[in-house]
């Protein structure tokens, strides 16, 4: 059976790799943090957390970043 990595670390890479794909799409479309967390209805910090990768994001929450970015939340989630 493969070893996996530890979850801490695991965890920590794919928070980071979810804010990165938030942080691409919303630079791409020019957007600012501000208008994805207020059209999201997200908090102001709760968003900079997510974004940054320090925290995690609920689904519904995912959700509705993905919809203000115009794509499938699964888009956010793959790698």
């Amino acid at each position: 059976m493969p070893t996996l990595p530890d979850d801490d670390e695991w965890l920590l890479h794919e928070r980071r790799a979810i804010g990165d794909r938030i942080r691409v799409t919303r630079i791409t479309q020019g957007r600012t943090q501000e208008s994805v967390f207020l059209a999201a209805r997200v908090a102001r910090s709760t968003y900079q957390h997510i974004e940054a990768g320090t925290a995690d994001g609920r689904i519904g929450t995912l959700m509705r970043i993905a919809r203000v970015l115009g794509v499938h939340v699964t888009d956010l989630l793959r790698g």
